[in-house]
């Protein structure tokens, strides 16, 4: 197995490369660690520790085999030991390296590695890796976390020991399905938020040990709560003790300077290059096979699709090839898992199969139908009639791809202002707004992210060293809005018709796309079990007898309404159940008669037996 590893790991299709690389402790028959590396170029590596006095003279590496891989089994060493590589160049230099394998690494501005067992927790989650799925016909609502500022205790991290007992209750109790964490891989640089990593199989040291981890995600699996993990397969940031040039020329980014070097100021990851690319697949293997994360959400995909994210530089073939790889591995040995892609490409196939030459994700986050909507909600209600097409367009290319809906932390930071503060209108006119918004989010067809914070109506933009304003709450029109929110969470999974054919066109209908003049959309979601009516007023006019077609007699219930007195709104209401009546209106064989208030969603429900 190990040598037949080691063969994949050089062609290009290993996912277990983590097996074979890195410092693997043994404490049975002769205790002691094995430590491997790729160094290709290296004319010495040494192990360099706390256990030599950082002198590695005496403990050289010996090559493995005639590919450049380099072996040193070093007895007696004891677990928490901290080692690097110090490996000799071709011309003499003298490079130290953390482990790009390595399980656990110091805090920065510490660089060291450190060997960790990562194999003797007992996971009490069989209940729900034998149940999970991708979700497809499932609720699925995702609450994006930064874990280092969700909450803080003055400017320090808490643990996730900590959050065991905030963050899981809070995720629970306002209705969402999974917890998306950004990166966790080990950065050198807080401002990164894990986006330019150094240990691509390390849990980044700021928030716990490895263990903390996994009792973390188990606990979460046993509440009920799938956890989803953000990894970055384009580029690594270029401090000297991580990939860059890691054996004295380039191995794991381009040779060509053009094609490395990227305006993030990071490099990008050669991937032609076959070790390179199970390197990458090992380490997303990694995270579900030690960590048992329920998905994987990969950061900017459009940087691979065409070189250094240039359309004009056309497409790179190897780019794509290794994304296939990728999505046909991981899926064959995951097949619950979700394969997420944030592309904001035009790309097409992005989640069609890879055998019909697709990238073979699950889904992919619809930035169109983001940047369409908010741009939307900024606008004026006067000048509204114009842009009327903003929000019905995602319909005509959703079922093209299987899309995500996000609203996600890339829309809240670098001066682009909060969700709130995006919208038109006065400061309550905002809140009703942003209850029209997400009213209109849960009822539109597509899985749902929203990031930590946008859940209480949060108005300052987010800052990584600050925590969300939690403290807003005691004011009742912010804990009105987290109401709202939660009960939007609690109806979208427990009413089917609102994610069951999502990714089917029989399960969502326009009633009236096309009344640009008052500017009130209506369409219908609906499943075997129930019909569910939505309308959406963008403008502040109210109406006491609108006339909405409908596809079915009987009564229809107001199941929620954004300006309900309860969410802080006018209680403009219909609060006895509506009769629909025959005759045709908006192409429906019935129609109802209903109040609509000023910025409305409004959500009719029909269950379908009571017909």
């Amino acid at each position: 197995m190990f040598f037949e590893l080691l063969d994949q790991f050089h062609a290009g299709h290993c996912i277990d490369a983590y097996k074979v690389f890195g410092a693997h402790a043994h404490f049975e028959n002769e205790p002691g660690v094995r430590f491997m590396v790729y160094a290709p170029h290296a004319k010495n590596v040494q192990v360099k520790g706390d256990f030599n006095d950082w002198n590695g003279s005496s403990h050289w590496m010996k090559r493995f085999n005639d590919k450049g891989v380099w072996s040193l089994f070093v007895p007696g060493l004891p677990e928490w030991t901290l080692y690097k590589y110090s490996i000799e160049t071709q011309d003499g230099r003298w490079l130290e390296k953390s482990d790009p394998f390595g399980f656990y690494h110091e805090l920065r501005p510490k660089t060291s590695s450190i060997v960790v067992n990562i194999d003797n927790y007992q996971w009490q989650d069989k209940e729900w890796m034998t149940s999970r799925s991708k979700n497809f016909d499932k609720p699925m609502s995702i609450y994006e976390v930064h874990l280092g500022s969700w909450r803080k205790e003055g400017h320090e991290w808490q643990t996730l020991s900590e959050w065991l007992n905030q963050l899981i209750p809070y995720v629970k109790d306002n209705g969402f399905t999974h917890i998306e964490l950004m990166p966790l891989t080990e950065h050198p640089f807080d401002g990164s938020w894990g986006y330019q990593a150094t240990g691509y199989f390390s849990m980044t040291s700021r928030y716990g040990q490895p263990q903390d981890l996994m009792v973390f995600v188990d606990e979460c699996h046993r509440q009920g709560i799938g956890v989803i993990l953000d990894v970055v397969p384009a580029h690594f940031v270029k401090d000297a003790h991580g990939l860059i040039e890691f054996d004295g020329q380039a191995l794991y980014e381009y040779n060509n300077p053009v094609d490395a070097n990227n305006q993030l100021g990071t490099l990008n990851f050669d991937l032609w290059k076959e070790e390179v690319r199970s390197f990458l697949m090992s380490s997303f293997a990694f995270w579900l096979d030690k960590y048992h994360f329920d998905g994987l959400r990969f950061d900017a995909v459009a940087h691979m699709l065409h070189w250094d994210g240039n359309k004009t530089r056309g497409e790179n073939a190897g780019a794509l090839a290794f994304i296939r790889r990728t999505n046909y591995y991981l899926a064959t040995r995951y097949p619950e898992v979700m394969l997420i892609a944030e592309d904001s490409s035009d790309f097409q196939g992005v989640t069609k199969p890879t055998f019909e030459m697709g990238l073979g994700y699950d889904y992919k986050w619809d930035l169109g139908w983001m940047n369409d909507t908010l741009k939307y909600f900024k606008e004026d209600p006067v000048h509204r009639r114009h842009k009327h097409s903003h929000i019905t367009f995602s319909m005509y290319y959703f079922y093209s791809d299987k899309f995500l809906l996000p609203f996600s932390h890339d829309e809240v930071v670098h001066m682009k202002g909060s969700l709130i503060n995006k919208l038109w209108g006065t400061y309550e006119q905002k809140f009703s707004q942003l209850r029209l918004l997400m009213g209109y989010m849960f009822a539109h067809p597509g899985k749902k992210l929203n990031f930590m914070g946008n859940e209480i109506a949060n108005f300052a933009e987010w800052d990584e060293d600050k925590q969300v304003e939690f403290s807003l709450l005691k004011f009742p029109i912010h804990s009105a809005y987290l109401r709202y929110f939660r009960d939007l969470n609690l109806i979208y999974r427990y009413y089917s018709a609102l994610y069951r054919y999502d990714y089917d066109p029989k399960g969502f209908y326009w009633i009236d796309a096309d009344n640009a003049n008052q500017s009130i959309y209506s369409f219908v979601r609906e499943d075997e079990e129930y019909t569910i009516v939505t309308i959406l007023n963008m403008t502040p006019t109210s109406y006491e007898d609108y006339v909405i077609g409908v596809p079915h007699a009987g009564n229809y219930i107001e199941l929620i309404n954004s300006e309900k007195d309860i969410y802080n709104g006018c209680n403009m209401c219909n609060f006895e159940p509506v009769k629909a009546y025959p005759g045709y209106a908006h192409n429906q064989p019935y129609h109802i008669n209903v109040r609509i208030a000023p910025f409305a969603c409004i959500y009719f429900l029909l269950e379908k037996e009571e017909q």
